[in-house]
This record gives C-alpha cells, structure tokens and sequence, in this order.
C-alpha cells in the first residue's frame, strides 16, 4: 500500500517538501504548519484521496491530526525509485469545504 511506502520513509526521514508545501505551511491562514504536525498527521491511516495516476508519482491525500489536535490534509507521493516520500502540500482544511474533514461537504 502506498501510505506504508510513505510512512516508512517519514519514519527513516526520507522526506523531500516541495517549495509548494513549504509555502503551504508558511502561509496557512489558520496559523503555519510545522514538520512535526505533518509527521504526526501522516503516521495516522486515513487516505480520503487516492491519485494513482498522478505524474510523475503516485500520491495519496491523508486526513490526519497533530498531536495538539490540530486537523490536517496532507498531500504526499512516493518516488520507489527514489525510496523518499514527497510531501505536496500540507494544510488545515477549512470545516467548511469538508465533512469531519474528511469528504468534500460543496459548501463555500
């Protein structure tokens, strides 16, 4: 299964963020995303989204939370060439747009 690949790497620290994810994080408006919070979301098993076909690696999007609580979506791909986890994106998702954070609610 691919969360597994993803979270063996995160547990070796074979982690790449994406400049993406990394002005995700920093500009979060409900407040930044630290590394440790995207570690702890991902170690929990909750894939919402699966992206199989996405190039050029497959990704998955991970509905989990930080130890504070904090809810958070994790998009993270996996390069098995590479062996190394690719985090994409990281957010809080807004309560609005998702149901328990979890499937889209069509809400704005």
């Amino acid at each position: 299964m691919l969360l597994n690949e993803i979270q063996r790497c995160f547990r070796k620290g074979e982690v790449l963020y994406t400049r993406h994810a990394r002005d995700e994080m920093r500009t979060e408006e409900l407040g930044r995303v630290r590394e440790e919070e995207v570690f702890e979301a991902i170690r929990m098993d909750e894939v919402i989204e699966e992206y199989g076909d996405d190039k050029p690696y497959p990704s998955v999007l991970v509905c989990g939370r930080a130890q504070n609580e904090r809810p958070l979506h994790v998009v993270c791909a996996y390069s098995g060439e590479d062996d190394l986890a690719i985090v994409v994106t990281a957010y809080q998702p807004d309560p609005n747009l998702w149901m328990d954070y979890k499937g889209r609610s069509g809400r704005k």
